[in-house]
């Protein structure tokens, strides 16, 4: 199995000492700059036209200065377009928690890095789910923030209006303590929401047999937050949400990446080169009817999660499919993981994977959506929630 961390000599970037994540380790996926380095985008013709950074990104400088160490650049999928964390260039991370199955994208190397137990924590990116999708599928902690929350000087962009830095972790602890100094704010219990929101429609979309392994987490949130309702996340329909962000993200990556193409012609995997040729002929008409679907989803969530609202959902429809399938396979099961991931780029909101739940021997998350905002109550349910099953 490929290793997580990209190729070449070894990294080792000490944090400052005295800081509150001593004695933690960090690896960033290789859209995060780290000085000295190239930032390979997953893609041989990438680095290969663009200079070294002199300076770290910000999230890796954020790590450093509060004393984690960086131990490593991880693989992700060529330039952040994928979600299944398979790079034909430098390899299918391995899933140790789903050995044959695939870790998820495109923030794969970050999350096998922290499975396999290598380091504590790992920066990834989520436009369209690449935090969230990797965290369900090897089974972690992981976080899409607010959009607009944290910095992203110093990431290699995809569709700027989608794009967050996120990170993962095995434990709630840990997670709470990269959250505090990532949002620079402090984790606390009163920030506990009081009403929670089961997303039906979300659940009527996933496997049947994913949807009841997560009924035990349901019944436990539902305990620590108290009042429960159900509801819609998205009337329109799910698929129509995904319509809309498979619309707006991949003009804007082409928007991104179309004078590197027409420049260099890198080499691409088929299925990436397909989706950007795809892009470019995205109609004007489709644009503007996404955008609105946009503005709609937005009132919706508004409305749905409120401050002191959070919303269950399951991250993924199902666990990790197997390595090595075949695109006709792949194209309706990354169509279904769209389904259940677009609601975060098209409208900003954050939200935060739980670990937790198998589906025969192998891991699928539990989804908490809060208000623009709520990232650090959102991260509060989760290390109370994780109290509560250890009892």
């Amino acid at each position: 199995m490929t290793s997580p961390f990209v190729a070449g000599p070894p990294v080792r970037i000490a944090g400052a000492p005295g800081g509150p994540l001593g004695g933690l380790s960090f690896a960033a996926k290789d859209l995060f700059d780290v000085a000295g380095l190239p930032t390979g985008g997953g893609n041989p013709d990438w680095a290969r036209r663009h200079p070294v950074p002199t300076r770290h990104a910000w999230a890796v400088q954020r790590l450093l200065d509060a004393g984690a160490t960086l131990i490593g650049k991880t693989i992700t999928d060529e330039v952040s377009l994928g979600i299944l964390g398979e790079n034909p260039f430098d390899g299918t991370p391995l899933n140790p928690a789903a050995p044959g199955h695939v870790p998820g994208g495109s923030s794969s190397g970050s999350a096998s890095a922290v499975a396999q137990e290598l380091c504590d924590t790992a920066l990834g990116t989520d436009t369209g789910g690449s935090v969230r999708v990797p965290a369900s599928f090897c089974g972690l902690y992981g976080i899409r923030p607010t959009h607009g929350r944290l910095d992203l000087t110093g990431m290699l962009p995809q569709a700027p209006s989608s794009d967050t830095t996120g990170w993962f972790a095995r434990d709630a602890e840990t997670f709470a303590r990269v959250a505090e100094v990532l949002l620079d704010e402090p984790i606390v219990p009163s920030s506990l929401p009081t009403t929670l929101v089961v997303a039906v429609d979300a659940f009527g979309l996933a496997e049947a047999q994913t949807a009841a392994a997560l009924q035990p987490m349901v019944r436990r949130l539902s305990a620590l937050v108290g009042y429960v309702r159900e509801d819609l996340l998205a009337p329109p329909g799910l698929s129509v949400w995904a319509r809309a962000q498979r619309t707006l993200q991949p003009w804007e990556a082409w928007q991104t990446f179309k004078d590197w193409l027409d420049r260099d012609n890198p080499r691409l995997q088929f299925s990436v080169a397909r989706g950007l040729v795809a892009a470019s002929a995205i109609p004007e008409s489709e644009r503007q009817w996404a955008a609105l679907m946009r503005a709609e989803a937005r009132a919706r969530l508004a409305w749905l999660v409120p401050p002191g609202t959070i919303l269950c959902m399951p991250t993924t429809p199902f666990p990790a499919p197997r390595r090595g399938l075949s695109l006709a396979t792949l194209e309706p099961l990354r169509a279904r993981i769209s389904c259940l991931a677009a609601h975060g780029g098209l409208t900003g909101v954050p939200q935060v994977s739980l670990p937790g739940t198998v589906v025969d021997g192998l891991p699928v998350g539990l989804s908490i959506v809060g208000a623009p905002g709520s990232d650090a109550a959102l991260v509060a349910v989760a290390r109370a929630l994780a109290m509560e099953m250890r009892r």
